[in-house]
């Protein structure tokens, strides 16, 4: 993968990332550890962090795992002081850990909702609340992992579209108040991206596949990978003067008004 500056922008940094296991957040910690940045992985399952970080480490980054649910305040709190024991502060922290199933509100048992809004958004503060003192100040930088229901209705998403919408105001909050210890604070929102399992049960069938990808401008889903880019981008200093956003990488799918809908409709159907 070529390096997205030509050099190490990340160079002698640390980060914590939670779901750093799987997915998404797997990418973004490759996408670290190739710019010299130490990862620390937290996640539920030990075997799925330590097959993550092995197969960093031979691909010739650092990287570590410390299992812990990001529910569980004090477990969580115990994985991150075990992260910063062993690589010393932290500079980058993303909170990544996330759960979703499609589901209509009446369809959802109240444990079901409050299940995606524990993981999402209560991890996620869970996550900023216990970093905080381990973080290097100034110059520490979170990003949240937030997602298009943030702002985008959709049916059969009533509980992650709550709990993205409380991950982007959270992001808000926190870059106010924890700016002046030079803290940065910022929400990437990805839409469809390939290869990963909200995907696979957003859109299960090849038909709906093609359906949702003629409701996105760019005609296709984002990969990992570019996810995994932004992330870096907002992570190194070219990003310095940006925090409290909200950055969304959607191929313009969140512009889609009736025009865009509109024109999917019309467009020829293969």
């Amino acid at each position: 993968m070529p390096e997205v500056f030509g050099r190490k922008v990340l160079e002698g940094k640390t980060a914590v990332i939670t779901g750093g296991g799987s997915g998404i957040n797997l990418d973004i910690a490759k996408r670290y550890a190739e710019h010299g940045c130490t990862v620390a992985l937290i996640g539920r399952t030990a075997e799925k962090l330590d097959t993550a970080a092995r197969g960093i480490r031979e691909a010739g980054g650092a990287a570590s795992g410390h299992p812990a649910d990001v529910r569980d305040y004090d477990a969580l709190a115990a994985a991150i002081k075990g992260a910063r024991d062993a690589h010393g502060e932290i500079d980058l922290v993303v909170c990544g850990a996330a759960g979703n199933f499609p589901a209509p509100a009446l369809g959802m048992s109240a444990n079901g909702f409050k299940s995606v809004v524990d993981i999402d958004l209560l991890g996620t503060f869970n996550t900023c609340r216990a970093v905080f003192e381990h973080l290097r100040r100034p110059g520490a930088s979170i990003i949240n992992i937030s997602a298009t229901q943030a702002f985008t209705p959709m049916p059969m998403q009533a509980h992650v579209c709550a709990a993205k919408a409380g991950v982007d105001m959270l992001t808000k909050c926190l870059a106010i108040e924890w700016g002046p210890d030079g803290v940065r604070v910022n929400s990437i929102a990805p839409g469809a991206v390939d290869d990963t399992e909200g995907m696979l049960r957003l859109a299960p069938t090849p038909e709906i596949r093609k359906q949702l990808t003629r409701s996105i401008p760019l005609q296709r889903f984002a990969t990992k990978g570019e996810i995994a880019d932004l992330a870096l981008f907002l992570s190194s200093d070219a990003a310095k003067f940006i925090t409290g956003a909200v950055v969304v990488c959607d191929g313009g799918q969140s512009l889609a008004s009736l025009g865009v809908n509109m024109m999917a409709a019309m467009r020829p159907r293969a």
